[in-house]
C-alpha cells in the first residue's frame, strides 16, 4: 500500500511531530506539580536529555510515546502498513537508544523511570505511582 499523502506532504505532517512539551509530557508535569514537586526539563547533561529530573532525589523520568518507543501495548505493538521495513527499524533504534540510555544514568547513580503513553489514562493510577516513585 502507497503512501495517501504526497512526499511534501508527508513531510510536512513529520515535521509537526514534536518531541518536547507534548501532551502527555504536559500530564505527568500537571500531576508532580500538583503533588508540589520541584523539578527541571531537558537536562543535556545527562545522558538521553531526561523529560523530567528531580536531581536532589536523583530521579529522571522518560515520557514515552507508545508508538515511537515500541511499548508492548495496542498501540506500541501496531505496525504501519507503508513502509514496514523502516518503520520497524526505526522503533528498534528508538528502544536500544532508550536501553543505553538509561544504564549510562544508572551506571551515573541516577534512578530512571519510565511512563509510557498509555499509563496516563488513568489519572488516580498515575498520581499513585508518582507517589510511590517519589516516596523511594
Amino acid at each position: 500500500m502507497t503512501d495517501v499523502f504526497t512526499p511534501e506532504k508527508r513531510s510536512a505532517v513529520m515535521r509537526r511531530v514534536k518531541g518536547r512539551n507534548t501532551s502527555p509530557e504536559l500530564k505527568v508535569r500537571k500531576a508532580l506539580t500538583g503533588l508540589g514537586v520541584r523539578y527541571r526539563l531537558n537536562r543535556k547533561d545527562l545522558p538521553g536529555s531526561p523529560d523530567i529530573v528531580m536531581a536532589g532525589r536523583r530521579l529522571a523520568i522518560f515520557v514515552h510515546g507508545c508508538f515511537w518507543h515500541g511499548h508492548d501495548c495496542a498501540r506500541g505493538s501496531r505496525v504501519p502498513k507503508a513502509n514496514r521495513e523502516y518503520w520497524t527499524a526505526k522503533v528498534a533504534r528508538n528502544v536500544a537508544r532508550d536501553a543505553r540510555t538509561a544504564a549510562d544514568l544508572a551506571a551515573a547513580g541516577w534512578r530512571v523511570e519510565t511512563i509510557w503513553e498509555c499509563d496516563l489514562k488513568d489519572a488516580a493510577a498515575l498520581k499513585a505511582r508518582l507517589e510511590r516513585m517519589l516516596s523511594r
